[in-house]
């Protein structure tokens, strides 16, 4: 429900040094003094890191670690009704913590060994052409704030449940990893900002909110779907069409609510063939093409 590296509460820093996360009106946050606090200090982490370090450690209470225990719990399940079995296997070979919030130190820990790739700490939004292009390199932004407990199963935005059961149980299948790594050469490779939209369009239609044809049934694999309670019981009944590169860097989405059209792989070696490809060849000129004849 939210737009990888875009869809973040603002973040700002006062003249006095103070981190300050702007929390909208209509966060379930807004309300709570000690919340908005943890905010403020967990972003300032992210914003005191250098790359390279280790990330600093987030001190999350025992109602925060309740949640992530709940949604962990809750998504397992969902997990074993509706996720492609790379996904499933992927997550038993990473073997995230269950009762307690892991830090992105030690989930980057857990999945160097397997596909190369470590987590850098963000505060809030990332520059586009940033988040994409340090995949190439094995690198993933990610929050490391939690939703608030109130409504433990929804977030306006993307917390560490979203960033670590979405996307680290992805990308320790090297399948998975090598294509977040082929998006980020091609976020590099590419000039223009309309070439870059295109990429994270891509992007946006497979690693984050894509299906896949999987005996017979669809599945999911992208991590929006995946890190949603909500989203992957509804993601079935939604307009799915057939992967098509130039219809999903040119089709407009709602950040705000469920995805209603997602596009379907006929297989794990479909998508690889397809998508890989496109990204691992992609140049402004290819992606000028497609988006000439889509206007045609």
């Amino acid at each position: 429900m939210f737009e990888e590296a875009q869809y973040f509460a603002p973040v700002a820093t006062k003249d006095d040094g103070s981190v300050v996360v702007e929390l909208a009106t209509s966060h379930p946050g807004f309300a709570d003094a000690v919340y908005r606090q943890r905010r403020n200090a967990i972003a300032a982490l992210a914003l005191g890191h250098t790359p390279g370090d280790p990330i600093p450690t987030a001190e999350y209470t025992d109602e925060e670690h309740h949640v992530w225990a709940l949604v962990t719990k809750e998504l397992a399940v969902k997990h074993q009704k509706y996720a492609v079995r790379e996904f499933l296997d992927a997550t038993k070979r990473l073997g995230l913590p269950e009762d307690r919030i892991p830090q992105l130190q030690e989930v980057g820990d857990l999945l160097e060994p397997l596909t190369g790739f470590r987590y850098l700490p963000a505060a809030g939004l990332v520059p586009l052409r940033e988040f994409y292009g340090v995949l190439a390199d094995g690198l993933f932004h990610s929050t490391q704030y939690i939703r608030h407990h109130s409504v433990p199963l929804y977030t306006p935005e993307p917390d560490v449940i979203h960033e670590v059961i979405g996307h680290a149980n992805t990308l320790a299948s090297p399948r998975f990893a090598a294509l977040y790594r082929a998006a980020g050469r091609a976020a590099r490779r590419v000039e223009t900002d309309e070439a870059l939209e295109f990429v994270s369009k891509v992007f946006w239609f497979t690693l984050e909110f894509g299906v896949m044809r999987e005996d017979g049934e669809v599945r999911a694999y992208g991590a929006g779907i995946l890190s949603s309670y909500g989203e992957i019981e509804e993601f079935r009944g939604m307009d799915i069409r057939a992967l098509d590169l130039t219809a999903m860097g040119t089709t407009h989405y709602d950040i705000t609510k469920y995805q209603e059209v997602l596009f379907e792989a006929a297989s794990f070696d479909h998508l690889e063939d397809t998508v890989g490809t496109f990204w691992d060849t992609c140049d402004d000129d290819t992606i000028a093409r497609l988006l000439a004849a889509s206007s045609a």
